[in-house]
């Protein structure tokens, strides 16, 4: 657990001064957020996971982790799933929405071609998160309390890891529910650890659905215009069945790896 611990608390460090860095260059071009420093601490759980498996194993561990990247053979559903998770997701929540208050929510005006050519595109860039919390942090965990509570913990941990975005204008997340978000993020993990479960290991598969997770989202905008607190509970209707929606889905996938413990310490044990 050591181990584990020196990841989390490395990486947050990191990662929030570099995101905290880049609020306070944003009066320099480029260096705002999204800007080089702000990237800094999107990669952070990668570089802390890295550093951490050569000093323990070398350069042999990090090949192996590394590879999994690569690891793009796996059965064909998975990708579907990997794809069609958050479109699918959301699409549920809308038709949710016309039927308990007889009307259709917001939709947005991004092209699917345009979505899924953002997805090819940026998929590689969550290797910087990937890397961290499924490729280091899940396997080890998985291996002393199994898989299903493992993907739980490392759900509310990777919310928190994003709480900084709340606060920071320009984020695209300011002032929005941050509870909300912890109840969804969480979800989307269980739904994540699940994918790596069933790709064994893969990668390349939960870099996949994290580059689609955020770029389909907006499929039926959720966040609320002018909001100003991140602690409320306030939020949208379509956010709120988005949520029920992916623990529904969460539910089903916990059972499923709650009753395949073998499975889930042989995935550990890979690590």
């Amino acid at each position: 657990m050591a181990e584990l611990a020196a990841f989390t608390v490395l990486t947050f460090a990191a990662t929030w001064a570099a995101w905290f860095a880049s609020a306070h260059l944003a009066s320099i071009p480029g260096f705002g957020l999204g800007g080089p420093v702000f990237l800094l601490g999107v990669f952070a759980p990668a570089i802390v996971a890295l550093c951490l498996t050569a000093r323990r194993g070398g350069r042999t561990a990090v090949g192996r982790l590394l590879a999994r990247i690569g690891r793009w053979n796996v059965d064909g559903r998975l990708y579907l799933f990997a794809l069609f998770y958050m479109l699918g997701t959301k699409l549920i929540a809308a038709a949710i929405q016309r039927f308990a208050t007889g009307t259709w929510p917001r939709f947005g005006d991004t092209t699917l071609p345009l979505m899924f050519g953002a997805i090819v595109f940026s998929m590689w860039v969550q290797a910087g998160e990937e890397i961290g919390w499924r490729g280091f942090a899940l396997p080890r965990l998985a291996k002393r309390i199994g898989l299903a509570w493992a993907s739980l913990i490392v759900g509310v941990v990777w919310a928190l890891w994003h709480l900084p975005l709340f606060f920071l204008a320009g984020s695209g997340s300011t002032g929005q529910s941050f509870p909300l978000y912890l109840l969804h993020v969480t979800a989307l993990s269980v739904a994540m650890a699940w994918l790596y479960w069933r790709s064994a290991g893969s990668l390349l598969l939960v870099m996949l659905m994290h580059a689609s997770v955020n770029n389909t989202s907006n499929v039926v905008p959720a966040a609320l215009p002018n909001a100003s607190d991140p602690f409320a509970l306030h939020a949208s209707f379509v956010a709120w069945a988005t949520v029920a929606v992916s623990w529904a889905v969460a539910a089903v996938l916990l059972y499923q790896m709650r009753h395949h413990q073998k499975s889930d310490q042989s995935l550990a044990a890979s690590d």
